[in-house]
């Protein structure tokens, strides 16, 4: 007679399984988002509008890169030099940052994968964002000197 009771590894496995899922998600929808100091009240709503659209978990909870360099951080960001796959640079200014939010395709960074979704936010969400990333290149809200 064969035993057909499910073995308790595979059980296991089935259970396992989604957590790395459910981690990514979180990540995404930034639970783990942590306030931070220094941010104007435009700036926390474009922190929270990251998190809520799933931005965070490229450009990090807290805007200081995504997990493997699967997105370029916020913190600093604004007024850097950004060089681009076609090896022109640009400054990330405002109309840069408010560009590559709306049209991800527009301008692609150089050593990071091309993987930003266009994603339907309202003008408000765009500015705050923007603001947000603006302020994150402050020293008042990454908390340094």
């Amino acid at each position: 007679m064969t035993d057909r009771r499910p073995r308790p590894v595979a059980r296991r496995t089935l259970i396992l399984a989604p957590l790395p899922v459910a981690a990514a998600l979180l990540v995404a929808c930034g639970s783990d988002a942590p306030d931070l100091p220094g941010l104007s009240a435009t700036g926390e709503r474009g922190r929270a509008a990251a998190s809520r659209f799933g931005c965070a978990a490229c450009h990090g909870a807290s805007g200081e890169g995504g997990p493997n360099g699967t997105g370029s951080a916020f913190v600093g960001l604004y007024g850097s030099t950004v060089t681009l796959d076609d090896g022109t640079t640009v400054v990330a200014d405002e109309a840069y940052l408010t560009e590559s939010i709306v049209d991800p395709h527009a301008k692609q960074v150089a050593g990071y994968p091309q993987l930003m979704p266009e994603v339907a936010l309202t003008e408000q969400d765009v500015a705050a964002i923007v603001q947000y990333i603006v302020e994150l290149a402050t020293p008042a809200a990454t908390g340094t000197p």
